[in-house]
């Protein structure tokens, strides 16, 4: 049977995964197009419905455990997309808190607001070998479907996780995690500081950067030297320049 109407009740459901609250109640969220969703299933994420099209194949793709499948007319699809030029096929996933490790390499985001940049920094942590990825309050949702588009599947290859970072800092500090905190002047060039195995590296706000609180607690505050006329960098360019800048120092 299709779903043609998008007054159906699931049509509904799906359609409250649209929104963070939604999201938030169902513990559930949605994904677009074949590439994340092949992603998610090689990294067993917990999809439990597939939406498609007529036309559409799962047989590619490596389900842990099958999913429900409904097939929609386009005119659905088109409901519950938000990009301009719908890919035919979408999934929910069950929401998991993952477990970050207390040791090794980690990003810290300190109220970062545009998905476009969560999603690009999750990309940059998993392309430099990162172990994980927190986010304080403040922080877009990850699970922001402009976020998830912007990740190209990442966030299914390491751990993103909410979490308080002045308690997360603390505690990693008793483990002997070494701690750097991004300024936008002032501190250290990131070039000159010690090489470090077990570190974490804390970035802030596009418009207000690390809190003062967070910058307190660091072992280091580190910034990225301008040598133009900008008057700053764009967050998640700073997050690839220090992510891979601190592997080589």
């Amino acid at each position: 049977m299709i779903i043609e109407s998008v007054k159906n009740q699931k049509v509904k459901d799906w359609k409250k995964l649209q929104t963070r609250k939604g999201r938030e109640k169902a513990e559930s969220y949605l994904i677009e197009g074949p590439h994340i969703i092949e992603e998610a299933a090689k990294a067993e994420a917990p999809i439990v419905e597939v939406i498609l099209t007529e036309g559409m194949d799962l047989s590619s793709y490596p389900f842990k455990e099958s999913p429900i499948v409904y097939t929609v007319t386009e005119k659905v699809m088109f409901e519950l997309t938000d990009t301009e030029t719908p890919q035919g096929i979408m999934a929910v996933c069950k929401m998991a808190e993952p477990v970050s490790p207390q040791n090794g390499k980690l990003l810290l985001l300190d109220a970062i607001q545009d998905p476009g940049n969560l999603g690009t920094i999750i990309r940059t942590a998993d392309s430099a070998g990162y172990d994980g990825v927190l986010l304080g309050a403040g922080t877009v949702d990850p699970y922001n479907s402009k976020v998830l588009r912007s990740t190209q599947g990442s966030i299914f290859h390491l751990p993103v996780r909410k979490a308080n970072l002045v308690e997360e800092v603390k505690s990693l500090k008793q483990s002997g995690m070494h701690i750097y905190a991004t300024e936008v002047s002032g501190g250290t060039p990131y070039q000159e500081v010690e090489h470090q195995s077990n570190f974490a590296v804390i970035l802030g706000n596009e418009a207000n950067g690390v809190s003062e609180e967070l910058q307190t607690l660091a072992d280091v505050n580190v910034y990225i030297p301008i040598y133009g006329d900008a008057e700053s960098l764009n967050v998640a360019v700073a997050a690839g320049i220090l992510m891979y800048g601190l592997l080589r120092s």
